[in-house]
């Protein structure tokens, strides 16, 4: 499912058009990552959890040359998925 396709659930099960449904989710969208930007997390019961982890700043090769170079360290966004949501996908 990609999002045009998401929009279009989205506008069926709820009753709205299009035009709301993308309104929706891109306030969804937006809600996740400023609340992610500014370091919290956000939690849907059942559902999961958005999160930020630090990744440290690491050694790596270059699988071509094998040279070795420096990865910087960065900030990841991370999903981890809640129980009722790991129930109904097993």
């Amino acid at each position: 499912m990609n999002k045009s396709e998401l929009i279009e659930h989205i506008a069926q099960s709820a009753g709205l058009n299009k035009t709301q449904a993308t309104a929706a989710l891109q306030a969804v969208e937006t809600g996740v990552i400023d609340a992610l930007a500014s370091g919290g997390t956000v939690e849907l019961k059942g559902f999961g959890t958005f999160k930020v982890n630090q990744r440290a700043a690491r050694k790596g090769r270059n699988p071509k040359t094998g040279e070795e170079l420096q990865i910087a360290a960065v900030n990841a966004p991370v999903f981890k998925a809640g129980k009722a949501f790991k129930e109904a996908v097993n």
